[in-house]
């Protein structure tokens, strides 16, 4: 249990500061294109022009709508944040409280299967089970994943299986190694 709260916390903890991050770089870039907007108007209207113009507009229709989008610094930051940045103004990055609180919801999902077994048994048999659940499970999100990649669902299934033995292998190799013992 230790385990699958502190690998949830740290999943949600990392998600959170993943979208902050991602949120923050975006503000910044978009501060940038306001700063060029408001002292280089002219290159930020040959930009946008160059930019319809590789969309496929001739060069006049083009610099008539770069300048009428630069007229309006509101607008023409809108669509320079989404042409040129790649960004959608409105949706930078989503929610970091959305992003951590699912991540920890969906590691904790996945982490209780092999724990759950030790609720009901012990020792040795709690092992037993433990393996045998989470192999179900592997090799079942392994082949429902067949749904979207068109693949054999036994392919799948046997690579999800496999390397979430190997996983889980490396992990009890480890806590032996660090002399965590089972009890």
């Amino acid at each position: 249990m230790a385990g699958l709260l502190a690998g949830a916390f740290s999943m949600a903890l990392g998600e959170w500061v993943s979208v902050t991050s991602s949120r923050e770089l975006a503000a910044r870039e978009m501060n940038v294109e306001r700063d060029e907007l408001a002292f280089a108007p002219e290159e930020e209207r040959e930009e946008l022009q160059l930019i319809y113009e590789a969309k496929g507009l001739t060069g006049d229709m083009a610099k008539d709508l770069s300048q009428r989008l630069v007229d309006d610094p509101h607008n023409a930051l809108d669509v320079l944040t989404r042409e040129e940045l790649g960004l959608d103004p409105q949706e930078l990055g989503g929610s970091a409280h959305v992003a951590a609180l699912t991540s920890f919801l969906l590691f904790a999902l996945g982490a209780i299967i092999p724990v759950a077994p030790f609720f009901v048994l012990h020792g040795q048999t709690g092992v037993l089970a433990s393996i045998g659940t989470s192999s179900l499970v592997l090799f079942g999100l392994g082949a429902a994943i067949t749904i979207f990649t068109g693949r054999p669902a036994w392919i799948s299934g046997c690579r999800q299986l496999f390397l979430g033995l190997a996983a889980a292998g490396i992990t009890f190799a480890l806590g032996r190694a660090f002399g965590v013992a089972l009890e």
